[in-house]
């Protein structure tokens, strides 16, 4: 009997709202990977210095190395022949160079792991993501609970003092709980937000 040889290199995405425990996920994988003795690279966007300057750091507290980059195109430049999996936090802060970069990884039988928020504060898709997710073998998508009812959470709430941001606010920026929360569809606030109404 013979038996089919399948060729690596592949994308997998983890995605959801914040604090449904992506990053989370991300590294348990990496560290199984590690044990498993794969050689790993872990990049994060320059613009990610919530909780570390140079590592990537759930809101749980665990955390891995990583190599910061100001773009995605300097990912190719810490890669080797010897580099088995590359994983990308944050990923929807990249420029849609990534989605290049990810393909030529793949298809040079790298396993690329890549996480990030499906949608922004508005609960629209959140930048290259909705290609990314598209484009992956292999999707996850993480839900939290909602911190007002207790429901599924699947949505962002940015909060500006204490109150729901406007649709016209900025869509990036960085924070955690001071900010942001989990919250199901039912429970999420967009001021602004255009809407069908009967």
């Amino acid at each position: 009997m013979m038996y089919q040889m399948y060729r690596p290199g592949y994308i997998e995405v983890i995605s959801g709202c914040m604090f449904a425990g992506k990053t989370e996920e991300l590294i348990r994988r990496i560290k199984v990977l590690e044990f498993a003795k794969k050689n790993v690279l872990v990049f994060k966007p320059a613009l990610d210095n919530r909780y570390s300057d140079t590592k990537v750091v759930s809101h749980g507290g665990s955390s891995v190395d990583s190599i910061v980059v100001e773009n995605s195109r300097a990912i190719l430049d810490y890669v080797n022949d010897d580099t088995d999996v590359v994983a990308i936090d944050e990923v929807q802060f990249f420029d849609k160079e990534i989605m290049l970069v990810c393909d030529y990884l793949a298809k040079k039988g790298v396993r690329v792991m890549a996480a990030g928020l499906d949608t922004d504060f508005r609960a629209e898709p959140f930048g290259v993501m909705p290609q990314l997710i598209t484009d992956a073998e292999f999707v996850t998508k993480l839900t939290a609970v909602c911190m007002k009812c207790g429901a599924p959470a699947t949505r962002t709430q940015r909060l500006v003092n204490g109150k729901p941001a406007s649709y016209h606010d900025p869509i990036i920026l960085v924070g955690a709980s001071e900010a942001y929360e989990a919250r199901c569809r039912h429970c999420h606030e967009v001021i602004d937000k255009p809407e069908i109404k009967r």
